[in-house]
């Protein structure tokens, strides 16, 4: 009598990733990068329309305040989704190796192999894995994943939050700090530089060529804001 349960390996991946660990750096990147554009643009805009600091403070600080908590909730939706991901797999690992226990342990000496053991080593080193820790050794060779640290979504969405409001904070500073005259310009220099630093970052943790991804973030940043100042710019003509 055969029990019911998932078809073992199916669709189980063998290359060990670091996808948890670097989640957080990646999840901060983002949000700093998103909030220095969203909030470059805001400001940008509001800026096209008027010259007074004080519709442009509330504007950046509004804008801070819902992006780094819209941010914040998105990032934890999403890792919460991998960390259910996650879960599914470390249990139907654990009932694999419950109810097919020689399988499993030839299908981890086969991975050693793989990696260049002979196969009698690549058998006693399985052995002696699963006999520590059988979940712990299958998880992280097949699944890439360590049970006792998943992916944390609150982790994430912090990483998220405080980097979207680090982040946004460049342009809404560099627009309030310099005289009138000078607020565009020294906004857009603080911009393109912040956003130069976030797309190293990104294109390095993602082992990507750097200046491709440093243009393209620019870029995106520079058209956004001039986007937005120009409607800024017709609105506050419109209405005046």
């Amino acid at each position: 009598m055969t029990s019911s349960a998932p078809a073992a390996h199916a669709g189980e991946p063998h290359d060990a990733t670091h996808a948890s660990t670097l989640n957080w750096l990646r999840a901060g990147v983002l949000g700093a990068n998103d909030g220095i554009v969203s909030v470059a643009g805001l400001v940008m805009g509001v800026a096209g329309a008027t010259t007074q600091r004080t519709p442009i403070l509330v504007a950046g600080i509004a804008g801070i305040v819902s992006g780094a908590l819209s941010m914040a909730a998105g990032e934890y939706v999403s890792v919460s989704t991998q960390r259910d991901s996650e879960r599914a797999l470390i249990a139907k690992e654990r009932w694999e190796l419950a109810h097919l226990p020689d399988e499993e342990l030839a299908e981890l000496a086969d991975i050693y192999v793989d990696k260049g053991l002979e196969p009698e080593l690549a058998r006693q080193v399985a052995e002696q894995l699963t006999a520590k820790d059988a979940l712990k050794a299958h998880a992280e060779a097949e699944l890439g994943l360590d049970p006792e640290a998943l992916t944390n979504p609150w982790s994430a969405a912090g990483a998220s939050f405080l980097a979207f409001a680090l982040g946004a904070l460049v342009p809404l500073l560099a627009i309030l700090m310099p005289p009138t005259n000078l607020r565009v310009p020294v906004t857009v220099v603080a911009v393109v530089l912040a956003l130069a630093v976030t797309g190293f970052v990104s294109a390095r943790l993602g082992g990507a060529a750097p200046q491709r991804a440093v243009v393209r973030n620019v870029g995106g940043g520079l058209l956004a804001m001039a986007i937005t100042f120009g409607v800024g710019a017709l609105v506050g003509t419109g209405v005046g």
